[in-house]
């Protein structure tokens, strides 16, 4: 049987709790692991016995190493970034901080499925709240002039809660639990988006700034309560938002929104086929 061993962090002035599974049999994989929230929720994973990946660009170096994945935890990201494209031609926040995401986990659903019960985690952020009145316009994604940097973050982060809902349904009966979350506001190297976006003269106010907030181990709690915590079960936890520490939010109207949330995932699907064909999708239910 697994035990649980209790994570404590010291959180200024209280102590927050975060139920991790001591357990060798079970497998995650994180993207963005290499630092920030990604990094202590590899280590505390680690520290409790669970064999960890962090994803790498290479899809043989992920998927060929284990048959079995508890724990998808959907951490990587940009944010607030001057505007660019990917290499397929899409604006870069949306690319990396929701499409990569959504690809990512579509190629690992057949692991995850059949490794049920398991968890898919997406990092949002409270910033889903700054996306444009309409929510997601894709039509203008890819126009520099239609949102501002941190328009196009709140934008990305909006899809990371309605991808959450859309693949919780299309997941329905399988025993995977989707949820997403916001970490808190953290002091990591995210923040150096600003900088590509408004230029070095922002450097001294973020420096005084940063140091107001979270550190990265307070906000990997809620993620790793996500990942790991028995109450995701045994409350049948599905599709929910969670702010820090481990507790349910309230996401804006358009992050409850059903019909935008299909209508991302129709855009996302189409915008995959395209580079990569139709057989991508077989395992999605």
């Amino acid at each position: 049987m697994p035990q649980f061993n209790i994570a404590f962090f010291e959180l200024r002035q209280y102590r927050y709790l975060v139920m991790i599974y001591e357990d060798d049999t079970k497998v995650a994989i994180v993207t963005g692991g290499n630092n920030g929230l990604g990094f202590i929720t590899v280590r505390e994973l680690v520290r409790k016995n669970a064999h960890v990946f962090i994803a790498s660009r290479s899809k043989e170096k992920v998927f060929k190493k284990d048959k079995n994945v508890q724990y998808g935890i959907n951490n990587a990201g940009i944010m607030a970034t001057a505007f660019e494209t990917t290499q397929d031609g899409i604006q870069d926040q949306f690319g990396v901080n929701h499409l990569g995401h959504f690809l990512f986990t579509i190629l690992l659903l057949p692991t995850i499925k059949a490794s049920a019960p398991s968890r898919i985690v997406n990092i949002s952020s409270v910033a889903h709240e700054k996306a444009p009145p309409a929510g997601i316009e894709f039509d203008k994604l890819n126009d520099p002039k239609a949102h501002s940097a941190f328009q196009r973050y709140g934008q990305s982060k909006l899809a990371n809660i309605l991808f959450t809902i859309e693949l919780d349904k299309r997941l329905s009966g399988t025993n995977v639990y989707c949820n997403s979350l916001h970490p808190g506001v953290i002091k990591t190297e995210l923040w150096n988006g600003f900088v590509s976006s408004w230029g070095s003269w922002i450097k001294p106010f973020l420096y005084i700034g940063t140091s107001f907030m979270l550190t990265p181990e307070e906000g990997a709690l809620t993620q790793l309560y996500c990942a790991t915590s028995p109450e995701i079960e045994e409350k049948n936890l599905h599709a929910k938002y969670f702010v820090p520490y481990g507790k349910l939010g309230k996401p804006t109207a358009q992050a409850k929104n059903e019909e935008l949330a299909k209508q991302l995932w129709d855009f996302s699907e189409k915008l995959v086929k395209e580079k990569l064909g139709d057989d991508v999708f077989n395992n999605v239910g």
